[in-house]
């Protein structure tokens, strides 16, 4: 059994614009039209996809947050790294 998963983020540089794109998620708005408007991240153009990916492949805080979600759920609160604020959305 792998333990490979795969994931979609959006990735902003602030605390507030996480937050304020987390109350559209949590309002319907649609996750990957979301990344692909506001997303510092290349994959922003993919709707936030990062393919599959397996335990020490993504930096730690990331790691942790992702592998905690079950398929299909979000991070309720945004994910502080290096890179700045995400949020996760684990599709598989």
């Amino acid at each position: 059994m792998s333990d490979e998963i795969s994931a979609k983020h959006i990735l902003v540089d602030n605390e507030e614009a996480a937050n304020f794109i987390l109350k559209k998620i949590a309002e319907g708005e649609s996750f990957e039209e979301l990344a692909m408007e506001y997303s510092a991240c290349p994959s922003g153009r993919r709707g936030g996809d990062l393919g599959q990916f397996s335990k020490g492949m993504m930096v730690k805080e990331f790691e942790d947050a992702v592998f905690s979600l079950k398929p299909g759920e979000t991070t309720k609160t945004p994910v502080k790294t290096q890179f700045g604020y995400h949020i996760i959305k684990r599709t598989g």
